[in-house]
């Protein structure tokens, strides 16, 4: 992600965030921003940085590539921002689920409750799924517990070196994609067909 410094108010009238909307594009290698609270646009999105064998590693969690795209992201969404500065860059890691599904439960032999898998949508589900499992806790029978996630199991990812091919190969059909549809202007169909072969499902 990237953050410019703070924007005056006559910045946020004319750009049309003045009352601290989020967004984010349509786009395959996704872009999504926020007006933050101390009046900075906070931008993220672009990358698919996976490192072999799912490897963690400070050194991976700056990419001046991927900061180059979001400042390039940033001035075509927001051209009147001008020589405003981006003063903050910062990434890291993000855990996907094989289906891309967010999944939760409560095991009462155990007394374990397990909430992984959000996928980048923590902040937004957050607060469903701790309800949800506050109801799983009291054995309450609720709408809640009979969501979809709730004790739905994501497969497991294929062993390396077949999960570094795929998820590259997933990476540049994506960006294939968009490239062509904002060509074109026309939804691009061989991106869906091989995702739904590999068994990965969007909604959108």
């Amino acid at each position: 992600m990237i953050a410019t410094e703070p924007l005056p108010p006559e910045v946020w009238e004319r750009i049309g965030l003045r009352n601290h909307e989020g967004f984010g594009d349509a786009q395959r290698m996704l872009t999504y921003a926020q007006r933050t609270a101390d009046d900075r646009i906070a931008i993220g999105g672009r990358s698919l940085g996976y490192r072999y064998g799912s490897r963690i590693d400070a050194r991976f969690e700056r990419c001046e590539r991927v900061e180059g795209r979001l400042v390039d992201a940033l001035r075509q969404y927001f051209p009147d921002l001008g020589d405003f500065a981006v003063t903050h860059r910062w990434g890291g890691v993000l855990g996907v689920p094989r289906d891309f599904c967010v999944s939760l439960g409560f095991d009462e032999a155990t007394g374990i409750a397990v909430g992984p898998n959000y996928a980048g949508d923590g902040v937004c589900a957050g607060n469903l799924a701790g309800r949800t499992l506050c109801d799983l806790l009291r054995d309450r029978k609720s709408e809640l517990v009979e969501l979809p996630w709730v004790h739905h199991r994501s497969p497991r990812w294929e062993p390396e070196p077949l999960r570094w091919l795929g998820v590259r190969f997933g990476a540049a059909l994506s960006a294939s994609a968009d490239r062509a549809e904002i060509r074109t202007g026309r939804r691009s169909p061989l991106r869906e067909r091989v995702m739904r072969g590999l068994g990965v499902e969007f909604g959108y």
